[in-house]
């Protein structure tokens, strides 16, 4: 049973922790700071009790043997008009009876569990009014008292209490968009940061049987990530060095067929009977036809095309159509060149070139019919077009025809089915491609694009 593991991009799987990292701190902070000024505030209203409470405690004095009166200043007094105002403030005795306070009916601002030997803060609603209060124990000349102070929570001027309550909606109006600023510029950092990981994969797409000679630089490479390309590039040496074997054996083997058949076309030259000769003869020219295939495929699997080689295309065509006019004659056709009165230069192996052109001619001579001429296009861009008058190729058997070995009829001994995918492989070499298609009229039509390795 195997176990199918979908893997995401590093990009995509560090933005998407980013993003829920954001969205956390997005909820958290807000909520955090509101918390952080919700203690403060807290902490504020206490010290503000707490001075209230002392402050009253002053001006409480004895005025008969069991009797007390408070005597606040005119300013302070003004402050506790009553619990409609801002502040509010009630005495107790020992016994937690109301001696005076600024609310009507002497009431206290808490029930008898505030009334404690140490300070005691609570909150207490009165009258439709929050109170954040305090009850602090005091002794005065020897007796035991209660100074309840409060700030009425709901009164305008209360702004701090306002401004905590709104806190959170407006920290997070500030929050989320500073967020996503940061999201932003952590996408930034990570498309600079991953920026050799996208170098690295576009020199890898490069890599292939023909250019296995490629490396990726292990310099500037994260560190976590270089064991891996030091990896891949030892890999890459393995591989190189497999492919050199095959192409060195495939070589060799070539150049060794090279003698035993021309020792075997020399004893099928005496052979009396002249029929068996020519047969064997025959044979013996497909197999050294093989033999030089090999050769030149061994060669143009090799080909590297430097970046100052240049090669007139219409030259090449002219060579061609020299090199094959003889045989084309031999057996009753023609062979003509279209477009090459003047240069067209592209950056390329002019041997390699000569071979792929000569393939594509060749095929074609071998598919016209006797009597028609096989025609070489070439157009100023860099594309030449090889036309016969044969039976044209099927649709299904285009994408076939530049594989190794690969003959339409197997019967034929005459093609070893090599020449067309020397032509595609020298024309991946130049950056070009091979097409081919039907003409109107019948016929073949092989097009070599090389324009993007033209030059002006």
């Amino acid at each position: 049973m195997s176990i199918r593991r979908h893997f995401r991009p590093i990009a995509a799987r560090l933005v998407a922790m980013q993003v829920a990292a954001i969205l956390v701190a997005s909820l958290c902070l807000p909520l955090v700071l509101f918390l952080l000024l919700r203690s403060q505030v807290d902490e504020l209203h206490r010290d503000a009790l707490l001075q209230q409470a002392e402050e009253i405690s002053h001006y409480l004095h004895r005025v008969g043997p069991s009797q007390w009166r408070l005597e606040l200043p005119a300013p302070i007094e003004s402050e506790y008009v009553d619990v409609r105002g801002r502040n509010a403030y009630a005495v107790l005795d020992g016994q937690g009876k109301v001696l005076t306070g600024s609310l009507p009916r002497a009431r206290p601002l808490g029930g008898s569990e505030t009334l404690k030997s140490e300070p005691s803060f609570f909150v207490s609603r009165l009258d439709g009014r929050l109170l954040a209060a305090i009850s602090m124990p005091f002794r005065i000349e020897g007796e035991s008292f209660w100074v309840q102070a409060a700030i009425n929570l709901s009164h305008r001027d209360v702004a701090i209490d306002d401004l905590v309550a709104g806190l959170l909606y407006t920290v997070a109006w500030i929050t989320v968009p500073a967020l996503v600023l940061l999201l932003a510029v952590d996408l930034l950092i990570f498309r600079r940061a991953l920026s050799p990981l996208r170098e690295a994969s576009r020199m890898v797409a490069q890599i292939g049987p023909s250019r296995v000679d490629l490396r990726v630089p292990v310099t500037g490479m994260p560190t976590e990530v270089a064991p891996l390309i030091a990896g891949f590039n030892q890999a890459l040496d393995r591989l190189e060095q497999g492919f050199r074997v095959q192409r060195e054996f495939t070589a060799d083997a070539a150049h060794e067929l090279r003698t035993p058949l021309a020792i075997l076309l020399a004893h099928v030259d005496t052979l009396p009977d002249k029929a068996v000769a020519d047969a064997l003869r025959q044979d013996v020219a497909v197999m050294r036809r093989l033999v030089d295939q090999l050769l030149q495929f061994t060669e143009v699997d090799m080909l590297t095309v430097a970046g100052d080689e240049r090669a007139d295309l219409a030259r090449v065509c002219t060579e061609v159509a020299s090199f094959l006019a003889p045989l084309a004659v031999r057996d009753g056709r023609e062979i003509a060149v279209v477009g090459a009165d003047r240069p067209v230069t592209v950056r390329g192996n002019a041997e390699a070139l000569f071979q792929a052109v000569r393939n594509l001619a060749d095929n074609a001579l071998r598919h016209t019919p006797a009597g028609t001429t096989v025609e070489l296009h070439l157009y100023p861009e860099g594309r030449l077009e090889v036309l016969d008058s044969g039976p044209g190729i099927n649709t299904a058997e285009r994408e076939l025809l530049f594989r190794r070995f690969w003959r339409r009829d197997r019967r034929e001994s005459a093609s070893a089915g090599l020449g067309l995918s020397i032509v595609a492989r020298i024309a991946e070499a130049h950056g070009g491609r091979i097409e081919v298609g039907n003409r109107p009229q019948g016929g073949a039509a092989f097009t070599l694009d090389l324009s993007a390795a033209a030059t002006t």
